[in-house]
Order: C-alpha cells, then structure tokens, then sequence
C-alpha cells in the first residue's frame, strides 16, 4: 500500500463554539498557523476519534497539527520555480 502525498500545518484552537440549536455539535475554532491571513481560521465539528474508537473533545488554546493527504491521482508533481529561474539563468551564461 502506498501512502498518500499530505503536508502538515500547526495551529492553535482558538474558540470552542456552543451550537445555537441543542442538538445541533459543538464546533471548534482552529487557527492555522502557516495559512494566509484571510484564511487561517477553520471550523470543524468538536470530536477527535483514537484508534480504538474512543472520542474525546479538543479544549481551548490546545495546540493541533492539521493534515491534509491526497491520494496520488489527485495531486501533480510539485516545480520550484525558484530553482527552475536560478537553472535557466545559468544556463543562460
């Protein structure tokens, strides 16, 4: 089995979210710390799961890692177009 191409953020919760409707689940707040300024904050329902199915709820302030993983088809090689300028400029001379 191949593993799936994924990169890993850091964050931070920022708020735990009541819902307005008491059936409705309580959401938490994550703040990204390496995402762009308009786009750091995310939401997502309060349950974490373990291995063996325990669930458990995230507190406030608590530090988290965000994984995003794809499977191979969906992605496309990754260029440095730094490294490609630096290339074509030596080639160049």
């Amino acid at each position: 089995m191949t593993k799936k191409p994924k990169t890993k953020k850091h964050g931070r919760v920022k708020k735990i979210i009541k819902s307005c409707d008491p059936s409705g689940p309580e959401k938490a707040e994550v703040e990204v710390h390496e995402a762009d300024e308009l786009y750091k904050e995310i939401r997502i329902e309060n349950v974490l799961e373990d291995e063996h199915g325990k669930k458990s709820k995230l507190k406030e302030d608590a530090p988290v890692d965000i994984t995003v993983e794809a499977e191979e088809n969906a992605t496309t090689p990754h260029t440095d177009e730094k490294a490609k300028t630096l290339n074509a400029a030596a080639l160049a001379k």
